[in-house]
């Protein structure tokens, strides 16, 4: 598939000067024209019965009822501003665009007023715009309207938009290279298919081994008698079987201060964690954005370095091995190995245990782990 998915792009005869500084050079019988005299803004509103569009980072323009996170776009209950979008229109949100969130519409429905819509002119095939739009230009035209802004504005206005230069080929060579490109990015997606379910399948082979190793152990002749425990079942005849709390010292965070955001108790010695940090570890927690100071430390709990920590809020069942001493919210629970327990080994139990804390939130329906439970 890799094979297949090779190109040997030939130059062009000759070239000329596009008069986009970031572009440089184009094909000599390519075109570079001000994006107004290509595109149209399209304002018509009051068309409140018809389907609700969205624009998305990664999917481009697609129909409201696809969207899976309907949080993270909420509608107005008033769609008398929506703007009419027609198949081909080009529809970008001027807030969001210089990181992609632009497309060209293969529906017809209503967007946002935050949005800008374009009717695209027929010089334009459709399917060409929507990959030059959306790889990267949108990134210069921000760049290119934001000069002479005493700051940086991440908004994208038609006045300034308009003018931007947009360089483009012959419409029989947009329709080649639009073709050309659905192909190559078809095999593309479908290597990448391949690839997450290989590393699904790796990550569960991962998981098998560590689970058999922390309940098993290396010998598979080993003589066996039931742990007590009905998700371990068997263990070896020479193991010991403890509750958690009687292995370990556990920690409790605590964040007792209101605000959480009090100026007064940060910038200080002490690391402070929360849950999305422990999430972005790994094994090993050692990297922090925020400090507490010997005020904060009072209001907070600190951990020693060792401790392995759990979320039991937000990110839940996340599990990692502190690095350093640091302080935690309420939100996360440590627990030091004793003397009895090496570190390690606990860590890779409390990974395999991972799958029975979820399935103990899931089954009493709350989002919070109990620390009693674990």
């Amino acid at each position: 598939m890799l094979n297949a998915m090779k190109t040997n792009m030939q130059k062009y005869p000759a070239y000329k000067d596009s008069g986009v500084e970031w572009l440089g050079e184009i094909p000599s019988h390519w075109h570079s024209k001000p994006l107004y005299t290509i595109g149209q803004v399209v304002s018509e509103i009051n068309n409140q019965d018809r389907e609700l569009l969205s624009v998305y980072l990664e999917r481009g323009v697609i129909k409201f009822s696809d969207v899976t996170e309907k949080r993270t776009n909420v509608t107005s209950e008033d769609l008398s501003k929506y703007q009419s979008v027609e198949p081909g229109y080009l529809v970008l949100n001027n807030q969001q665009a210089w990181r992609g969130s632009v497309g060209v519409s293969k529906h017809s429905g209503i967007i946002s007023p935050a949005y800008i819509v374009l009717a695209l002119s027929n010089k334009i095939n459709s399917d060409f715009a929507n990959y030059l739009f959306r790889d990267g230009i949108m990134v210069s035209l921000y760049l290119i309207c934001s000069k002479g802004v005493g700051t940086i504005q991440r908004n994208l206005y038609w006045p300034q938009l308009k003018r931007a230069n947009v360089c483009f080929p012959p419409l029989p060579e947009q329709t080649a290279i639009a073709a050309f490109l659905d192909r190559k990015t078809a095999l593309t997606d479908q290597a990448i298919g391949i690839k997450q379910k290989q590393i699904e399948l790796l990550k569960e082979r991962r998981q098998i081994l560590i689970h058999n190793a922390v309940t098993r152990g290396l010998n598979p002749n080993v003589k066996l008698k039931d742990s007590g425990v009905e998700w371990i079942g068997e263990i070896p005849e020479h193991w010991e079987v403890k509750r958690l709390k009687n292995a370990t010292k556990i920690f409790r965070g605590k964040f007792t201060h209101r605000p959480r955001n009090d100026e007064r108790l940060y910038d200080g010695k002490y690391p402070f964690f929360q849950t999305g940090d422990v999430a972005k570890a790994g094994k090993y927690l050692f990297e922090y954005r925020q400090t507490l100071n010997d005020f904060g430390l009072r209001v907070s709990t600190l951990f020693p370095k060792g401790t392995i920590v759990i979320t039991i809020a937000a990110n839940i069942g996340d599990i990692s091995i502190l690095d350093v001493d640091a302080c935690f919210p309420d939100s996360i629970v440590g627990f030091k190995p004793m003397n009895f327990i090496e570190r390690d080994f606990l860590y890779n139990s409390l990974l395999v245990m991972k799958e029975q804390f979820m399935s103990s939130t899931i089954k009493n329906t709350q989002m919070n782990l109990n620390v009693d439970r674990i």
